[in-house]
Parts: C-alpha cells; structure tokens; sequence
C-alpha cells in the first residue's frame, strides 16, 4: 500500500496531467484551461478609476487630480494663520501661553527674518515674568513685529501692544487699552514678605522704564499715570503714545473719534439740587412745594398772572 502511494505520488510529479483518487485508485482526468479574454490580460495601469472629485481618471496618462478640500481634522487654524505670519495672543498672559506665542516669534524670524510679523492682541494681562518674556521675544526677532490690539490689551497685553515695532503698532476702533501698576500678595514670613515687595517694585520700575521709552513719557509721568487702571481708548492710547495708528478696514488714520454723547436736559427741580452743609442742614432740605412756592413769591409767576393781579390791586389815593 506504501509503495503503491509512493509511486502514485511520483507519477504525478512526472507527468503533466492531474490525478484524482476516484473509487479508492487513481485516474487521470483532463480540465479545460480557463479561456482569456482581452480584457482580463489588460494592465493594471490602463484601468480606470475614480477620484475624489468623482471623474474618471486615468492613471496611465499621468494627468494630475485636482486639487482637494482639506479634512476636518486637518483644519487648524493656529497653524493657518502661522502660515500667514500672524500669531494670536487671545488669552491670559501665563506661562503656557508666553512659552507658545515665544515659539511662534522665533520660528516666524527663523523662517524669513525679512518679512513683518503681525501680532493680534486681546488679553486681559496676566503674569509679568511671562509677560517680559514675550517682549524680550520680540526684541530678538530680527524681523519686525506689528502689534494690533483688537478687543483688550490690558496690563501685560498693553506692555506687549506698545512693545511692537516703532510706526507698526495699531488699534481697532472699538479696541480699549489699560496701564497699571504690578500688584500681587505677599505672605509667609516677615523676610519672605519683604523679598516680595521688592521684587514687585522692581517690575514696577521697570515696566515704567519700557512703557517711558515706548511713548516717550518721562518715568514720573508714566508712574503716576500708572497708580490706578488707567483705561484708554484707541485714540487715547495713540495720543499717549503706545499706539501709532488707528486701524479700519485696513487702513490706519481714517477713522474719526465718536463724539462723546451729551448728558440729558435736567428736568426736575430736585436735579439742580447742590447739598452742603452739615447733616442738619440736609434733613432741613426744603420740598418742591417750598422751592415752587418761593419762586412764586419772587415774582417767576405768568404775564397773564402779572395782569390779573395788577387788576385786583386798588388804585392809590391821592
């Protein structure tokens, strides 16, 4: 039996026509090879298929595709308006932001240290360490960056905004801006307390010194302006200084300041009302009817009361 399979096996392998095991032995039994057609020997490369804009194209003619919409999840658009060189700083002033916007400017002035860098400001202001970190920042890039406060710049944002680029520094018109002085706690022991406040006034001088040498201010003037929020709007920080321009579709300088809206007639007498004295002399306030009365009494009464009155008095006597 082994030897009959053993030589079964070794006729298959000789000859070129399959065996079968039928009815417990082998027979050898023709197929018919499969026929080929044209189509099926065609190349791979003449086939036809269809492309994301739902054309036949074909490949073999090497024609390019047209161009393709981005996928959602390749819309970014820090990265879209990186390309344009504009960085966004649209948050609190931390750490976090400071160390992206930081990468953003070197990276901007490694690529092409000829071409402006637009900075879009509106920040509520933040940490100071993080925030000297973007100005220095912006000293080292090679190219210049363009602030332009849009929304907020206060604090740290508007030490940024005026940190720009001498004739680059903008503001939208509804843009506000607000200067102060560094403020912060102090706590812990009386040494620790006290290395805190001198480290508050020394960035307290020194943000004096940066916003004195971006507007031109002397340092006495930028401190005592600096001892409350002091808000401004675009073309109160132009006039100060930490702004050149005016920003509408565009084009800087061609918007003109709102008039400020004047105050409602004063209709009541109790509006002209001008309280002084002691607390005694307050409660002692006299009513409408008094003020009408008296007022009446002085004459500021009607022509036609003036008439009837004269009419009523009797003639004098000789």
């Amino acid at each position: 039996m082994d030897s009959g399979l053993t030589f079964a096996a070794v006729a298959a392998s000789q000859s070129a026509t399959p065996l079968c095991f039928s009815n417990h032995a082998f027979v050898r039994q023709q197929f018919p090879s499969p026929a080929l057609n044209s189509s099926s020997r065609s190349s791979i490369t003449n086939r036809r298929t269809l492309s994301s804009n739902w054309d036949t194209v074909d490949f073999s003619s090497g024609a390019a595709t047209a161009p393709r919409m981005p996928r959602f999840e390749e819309l970014d658009t820090t990265n879209m308006l990186l390309r344009q060189r504009i960085v966004f700083l649209g948050s609190e002033v931390d750490d976090m932001s400071a160390d992206f916007i930081i990468s953003q400017l070197l990276f901007l002035d490694a690529e092409d240290p000829t071409k402006d860098i637009r900075m879009f400001i509106n920040s509520p202001g933040g940490s100071v360490t993080a925030g000297m970190g973007i100005y220095d920042a912006m000293k080292v890039c090679k190219a210049d960056v363009s602030t332009i406060c849009i929304g907020l710049a206060a604090s740290m944002g508007a030490l940024v905004l005026a940190g720009g680029t001498q004739g680059k520094r903008f503001c939208m018109p509804n843009g506000r801006v607000m200067i102060h002085q560094p403020h912060g706690t102090a706590g812990g022991k009386a040494s620790e307390m006290s290395i805190r406040i001198r480290e508050m006034n020394y960035h307290r001088i020194k943000i004096n010194k940066i916003l004195s040498r971006a507007t031109g201010k002397a340092v006495e003037q930028i401190e005592a302006d600096t001892d409350r929020d002091n808000y401004m709007d675009a073309w109160e920080a132009k006039a100060y200084g930490l702004v050149d321009g005016v920003i509408d579709d565009g084009k800087p300088g061609l918007v003109a300041p709102i008039a400020d809206a004047s105050p409602p007639p004063k209709t009541r007498i109790w509006e002209y009302w001008k309280i002084e004295g002691t607390k005694q002399a307050k409660k002692s306030l006299p009513s409408e009817h008094r003020i009408l009365q008296k007022a009446y009494n002085n004459g500021a009464m009607g022509a036609d009361e003036k008439e009837g009155k004269e009419k009523d008095e009797p003639a004098p006597s000789e």
